[in-house]
């Protein structure tokens, strides 16, 4: 139940977004976001010995699993996405764009403090999108994992450094995550047919989360720049403007392979084999050893049909 409105901002608030109180966590963070490396080194030993594991076996279909997995992610990202979309405007028309920008008691305390940690635990299990990728045999793209570790390793990094610029990413993420996941888990269903410009469409919202992040980083930089507070590092701006670019041009890439390039021509079918009266198969004249056959006798002298 919600336990009151806030007078200043009149927003329903429950009792546990606004007891939160983030600096335990960033406590905890700040010993334990060099975990989320070696998590990551986990990651990638398991998804790529399972893929090797799975290399001559039948694939799993898992399509139940993943329709509850999908559904679980998509319905956390649209209330965390919900609850910092309201709190960013909230924000915003108190203290204006750039507080929301630089000033971190803004990000890390309430409503906000409370989704934001909760969206950089998250981090750590949506590496288990990876396993229905393998299991079901799909194509395992770099995007995909070099995605999936850096998000969480700058996120844990991050958290305990108070970074103010962090919750557009956070904001920005929840909401493609919102409807990324939304679509999966209808496609998983089969329950509709979905349009492939909603493909394109999601491919492109993500893209342009990455000009976001480009564009809020590259202002917090300009504030700290011309001697504005702002609560962040050079360091870690840098390595989100790095990382933020790379995302870029990995999604702009996959982007043009996925619908601009054309697929190569599918190789016209093998003829059907027949079988003489002793079993052997045949086709286009060819025996299985590569005798060939002529008007109907083989090259060593016996007989068999002709195959045309």
């Amino acid at each position: 139940m919600l336990d009151h409105i806030d007078p200043v901002f009149q927003q329903a608030v429950f009792s546990f977004e606004e007891d939160f109180d983030h600096r335990p966590w960033v406590k905890i963070m700040e010993t334990h976001w060099v975990d989320s490396i070696y998590a990551s080194m986990i990651y990638v030993v398991v998804i790529f010995g399972l893929q090797w594991f799975m290399r001559d076996r039948a694939k799993l279909d898992l399509r139940r699993p993943l329709v509850l997995w999908s559904l679980g992610l998509a319905i956390f990202s649209n209330l965390c996405a919900f609850r910092l979309w309201q709190e960013l405007f909230l924000y915003k028309n108190l203290y204006g764009w750039k507080s929301t920008m630089c000033e971190a008691d803004i990000g890390y305390s309430g409503v906000n403090g409370f989704w934001s940690l909760l969206f950089v635990l998250s981090k750590l299990p949506e590496l288990g999108d990876t396993l229905f990728i393998v299991l079901r045999k799909q194509k395992l793209i770099f995007l995909h994992w070099y995605h999936h570790i850096t998000v969480m390793v700058f996120s844990w990094y991050s958290y305990p450094l108070l970074v103010a610029p962090g919750r557009y990413f956070i904001l920005v993420n929840c909401s493609v995550h919102a409807i990324m996941y939304t679509y999966y888990a209808l496609r998983a269903s089969r329950l509709v047919r979905i349009p492939r410009f909603i493909n394109v469409s999601i491919t492109l919202i993500q893209m342009s989360q990455m000009i976001v992040g480009v564009v809020v980083n590259t202002l917090a930089y300009y504030y700290r720049s011309h001697g504005d507070f702002c609560s962040t590092t050079d360091r870690n701006l840098h390595v989100a403007l790095l990382m933020y670019s790379s995302y870029f041009f990995l999604f702009a890439h996959y982007f043009y392979q996925a619908y601009f390039v054309r697929a190569p021509a599918k190789p016209s079918p093998k003829p059907a084999l027949e079988k003489e009266s002793n079993g052997v198969a045949y086709s286009n004249g060819v025996h299985a050893n590569g005798a060939k056959h002529s008007n109907g006798v083989h090259a060593n002298g016996v007989n068999t049909f002709k195959i045309d």
